[in-house]
């Protein structure tokens, strides 16, 4: 199960470089074809679903790294039971909060499908296409809050994805 879950964290991962090198191509196509006098039509509006599911998927392999900006100013301050306790909480909230956006998230997609939404750019994109993006982001951070709540409710260490270089994984 380990394995799958890392396979999950790394693909959203990597699925979030390839939205971000998107952005880039967009980015640089609008400014290319603009100094050309070409118009391509909704450069700056795909830039900006690439850009947001870029962002959201990037948030579960991110947090698996270890690399989310947690405040720990006052978790350091405890030791033992009482830290357990104290990130046990947080990861209950922090599971809680993205089940709720995962949830809602998925909601919006089904409804802009169903509702036929389009968006109001000159792309006119049927706007459940980028959203899926979102959603996906959302559940896969979810999963892995969860998967973090869960290790840390059996008392084991919270797992990490190991870095591609010789560094071993870090463990919180």
């Amino acid at each position: 199960m380990r394995s799958l879950l890392d396979l999950i964290y790394r693909a959203a991962g990597g699925l979030a470089a390839l939205f971000m090198i998107a952005t880039l191509a967009m980015v640089l196509t609008g400014i290319v074809t603009r100094l050309l006098d070409i118009y391509v039509r909704g450069t700056d509006d795909y830039a900006g679903y690439c850009m947001a599911a870029c962002g959201f998927l990037a948030l579960a392999y991110t947090f698996k790294h270890g690399e989310h900006i947690r405040v720990t100013l006052l978790i350091d301050r405890f030791a033992g039971g009482t830290r357990r306790a104290v990130e046990t909480v947080a990861l209950v909230v922090g599971a809680v909060v993205a089940g709720a956006l995962a949830w809602y998230s998925l909601r919006l997609v089904f409804n802009s499908y169903e509702f036929g939404d389009i968006s109001q750019g000159v792309d006119a994109t049927p706007l459940w296409i980028p959203q899926i993006g979102m959603a996906a982001g959302t559940v896969v951070l979810f999963v892995a809050l969860l998967d973090d709540l869960l290790l840390t409710l059996a008392g084991r260490p919270v797992a990490r994805l190991k870095s591609h270089s010789n560094e071993p994984a870090r463990v919180e």
